[in-house]
């Protein structure tokens, strides 16, 4: 889903320094198989007056990486990442800090200069808002989570008009995300939530258990908890009695969520961005392939993902493996299928995975809930998302979904999976490009929201 993150082995580097000269942030951009990847290091002092340094993969959405300090000099740093297998060493010459960093033994010029690279957001609101909004908070008791969101009302909205209007729960993608669904450095839930309100539709937004404001502990939860959790802002928002019809809007692993609840029959509607179709493993593995098709020959990616194939069944049979070794090399044995050693230790570590929501995602079959979902649903996908992609999932849910004339599934020319146009689709493209959401897929959800009859479930 939206948390996949491909860019060959290469994860996180960092830096640090010990003079005033190098203390501060700098960014640059590594150039890896004629893709750029951003780069931010933060060189500081903690309170103990030690020297710390951490790194942001801002492209690929991930802060805060930690790092080992090896050299300081008044103008050269030398750090290492032991959980990437990776080094930089640099040397202040000027204003520009030029450096190598260095990853299963492969080497990467790269030149850093102070702050961090501001994007354009255009799309992004902001105040003073024409629409009334409230911060509002709810309970999944049995969790014993609260959950801290904001309730938006459309222009010109009156509570003590008798004339109700629909409102959508929003739930975000897989990880644990603010209400915003904040990623990238795009907020595309604040985006969207700004144009159904100038639009006649009410929202609620909420940040993820255990994020931002809300409470909670989201360790072991799985995608089926966080369901719950949703099911419990749906209950608040029908608690309140000020709405027309209530529905859910959810993308990526919160489109699932949508028709887990739909299934249930909770939402009046629901809207599907870029949910799934199909079954969890089969999703990673067509994620899988495509990542590495611009990286590898055709006959090394197909032996590597039937070995992958093999070690997620393996996984949902056995979800605790005692002898990863050994499993794997009965795996390979019996899959014909001969590996590298650095295929064999990304193999062995999806064996070792033990994560509460990864075990229970691949083995979750998704067209089980669309084929019981009987409310209006509009699910839609870009072309060219390569997490979710288009044909296979949208072909799925309308081949499953039971008929129904509100039903609208449709697929984007030139969008990804953060609903942006793009040129590739690739994860590195989300954070470079200006736009947050296509107002042309906000414009048809409202539309189709504004067609639904009250009373359609």
């Amino acid at each position: 889903m939206k948390k996949t993150f491909i860019i060959l082995c290469l994860s996180f580097a960092v830096l640090t320094a010990k003079s005033q000269g190098v203390i501060g942030t700098w960014t640059g951009k590594l150039t890896v198989q004629n893709m750029q990847l951003t780069l931010t290091f933060h060189v500081n002092k903690d309170a103990d007056g030690k020297h710390v340094c951490t790194m942001d993969s801002p492209d690929q959405s991930v802060k805060g990486v930690p790092t080992t300090v090896n050299l300081l000099t008044d103008d050269s740093l030398n750090v290492s990442i032991p959980s990437i297998a990776g080094t930089y060493a640099g040397k202040l010459e000027g204003n520009i800090l030029k450096g190598t960093f260095t990853q299963f033994g492969c080497p990467f010029k790269i030149e850093m200069q102070r702050g961090e690279e501001r994007l354009s957001r255009p799309q992004e609101p902001k105040q003073p808002f024409p629409y009334l909004t409230e911060e509002v908070k709810f309970t999944n008791e049995k969790a014993s989570a609260t959950f801290a969101g904001t309730l938006c009302y459309p222009v010109g909205y009156n509570a003590k008009s008798k004339k109700k209007v629909p409102v959508v729960l929003m739930v975000t993608g897989s990880g644990q995300e603010n209400r915003n669904e904040e990623i990238f450095d795009h907020k595309p839930f604040l985006v969207l939530a700004d144009f159904l309100a100038r639009n006649g539709i009410a929202s609620l937004r909420y940040d993820d258990r255990g994020t931002a404001e809300s409470t909670g502990d989201a360790t072991h939860s799985t995608m089926f908890d966080n369901a719950a959790d949703a099911l419990s802002g749906f209950k608040y928002l029908q608690s309140l009695r000020r709405f027309s019809t209530i529905g859910i809007l959810g993308h990526s692993e919160g489109g699932c969520i949508a028709f887990i609840l739909a299934a249930q029959g909770h939402p009046d509607f629901i809207v599907s961005l870029a949910g799934v179709g199909t079954r969890g493993d089969s999703l990673l593995l067509k994620q899988l392939y495509l990542a590495l098709s611009a990286q590898s020959p055709k006959a090394v990616i197909d032996d590597y993902c039937k070995a992958m194939k093999d070690v997620y069944a393996y996984k949902e049979a056995h979800p605790h493996v005692e002898n990863a070794e050994q499993a794997l090399t009965d795996i390979l044995q019996n899959a014909g299928v001969t590996m590298s050693q650095l295929q064999r230790t990304s193999l062995l570590e999806t064996l070792k995975n033990e994560n509460a929501w990864w075990l229970n995602f691949i083995s979750t079959d998704m067209g089980e809930y669309v084929a019981k979902t009987r409310c209006p649903v509009m699910a839609i996908n870009g072309a060219k998302d390569l997490q979710v992609t288009a044909k296979d999932n949208l072909d799925a849910i309308r081949r499953l979904l039971p008929s129904n004339k509100a039903n609208l599934i449709k697929e984007y020319p030139d969008l990804n999976h953060l609903f942006q146009h793009c040129t590739t689709g690739q994860i590195l493209e989300y954070r470079q490009i200006e736009e947050t959401f296509s107002p042309e897929v906000m414009q048809d959800i409202v539309q189709w929201i504004k067609n639904l009859p009250v009373g359609h479930k």
